[in-house]
């Protein structure tokens, strides 16, 4: 799920009566996954929404504090994902950039082995999610937000690739780390999105308070999204 509070509207219990009311209607056997990513941990060079003077980087690279998977509190995710983050029992999976969070009964097997070079490819949560029959919730945002059409990048032919870098605590305490990975893009999740609702029938429209909402199946997202990706993504875009 990605939600927005905001889009909701008023809530009496606010983001704890959304998760309390979205776990009620999944039941005993359900499982609610929400995004608990921490966008801020990567090279302060690759900031591009803050203006920093290139010789705060190092000062940056040696002291941003390490991903703990216990404390570390998502950004930009939300009122509701940071709430289910913080409720009794969830699991997260301990990716030091994109990790998620499960509360329920798959909880623990949707949240292993969240490989570091696979944020959110084959062995991450995406995955999983699509092995198991999940359905994707936009809660109040677009198909913009729809983490799910990462995982078709990873399925294309050749994907551009990068490095990427954070701050993580390992047995040896804090340290600065490197890794190789694809270069991801969601700025056509929109278009993708909008072609996905319209020439598929399995996304089905709602409204929940003020917030208009979609939910769909995982699998047929993903698997119309590496099509359209393929016929449609220019490769002179920009990346994220």
């Amino acid at each position: 799920m990605h939600a927005s509070l905001k889009a909701v509207g008023y809530v009496v219990g606010g983001a704890t009566a959304v998760v309390q009311a979205l776990l009620d209607a999944l039941g005993p056997d359900g499982t609610l996954v929400v995004p608990a990513q921490t966008a801020g941990n990567r090279d302060p060079s690759t900031w591009g929404d803050v203006e920093l003077p290139a010789e705060c980087w190092p000062v940056i690279r040696d002291n941003l504090p390490g991903f703990d998977p216990a404390l570390t509190p998502s950004s930009g995710m939300g009122r509701i994902a940071e709430q289910v983050r913080t409720w009794p029992g969830a699991q997260r999976s301990d990716h030091p950039q994109t990790s998620f969070v499960a509360v329920g009964p798959r909880a623990r097997f949707l949240m292993a082995d969240h490989r570091l070079t696979s944020p959110l490819g084959e062995h991450s949560p995406l995955a999983r999610l699509e092995e198991v029959g999940a359905r994707v919730l936009l809660l109040g945002v677009g198909f913009e937000s729809s983490t799910c059409f990462h995982l078709a990048e990873y399925r294309i032919p050749d994907p551009p690739r990068r490095m990427n870098a954070c701050a993580v605590v390992g047995p040896a305490g804090r340290e600065w780390i490197e890794y190789p990975g694809i270069r991801l893009h969601d700025q056509d999740f929109g278009q993708l999105g909008k072609a996905f609702e319209h020439e598929t029938d399995v996304a089905v429209r709602g409204r929940v308070g003020a917030a208009t909402c979609n939910l769909f199946p995982l699998g047929p997202a993903v698997h119309f999204a590496r099509s359209w990706l393929l016929n449609n993504r220019k490769l002179e875009a920009d990346p994220a």
